[in-house]
């Protein structure tokens, strides 16, 4: 089992707490508690996905734009992973 990088659950986690309006801490939630049960709203998952952007300098494509990509920190963490990785191949590719 891979291990996620610490900076990036950090990164999903604070903006879980700036952006996500929950009633509960983001540091408590396993990596797959549901979000949206944990009192996640649609309104709310779209400012942390803006939080995100902002945070990690990313943006997220469309087709990650679902509620199923902001139901859990672990499928968060995920797609800021592609995002990211994806990022960064088109920077190095662009530095060639």
């Amino acid at each position: 089992m891979t291990h996620p990088s610490p900076t990036r659950d950090t990164i999903v986690r604070s903006s879980l707490h700036r952006a996500g309006r929950l009633p509960v801490d983001p540091w408590t939630l396993s990596d797959d508690e549901n979000l949206f049960d944990a009192g996640l709203s649609s309104h709310a998952s779209v400012a942390v996905l803006v939080d995100l952007e902002e945070s990690a300098q990313v943006e997220f494509p469309d087709h990650l734009l679902r509620r199923s990509t902001f139901s859990t920190i672990a499928s968060i963490r995920d797609a800021l992973d592609h995002v990211a990785d994806t990022s960064a191949a088109v920077q190095t590719e662009a530095s060639r």
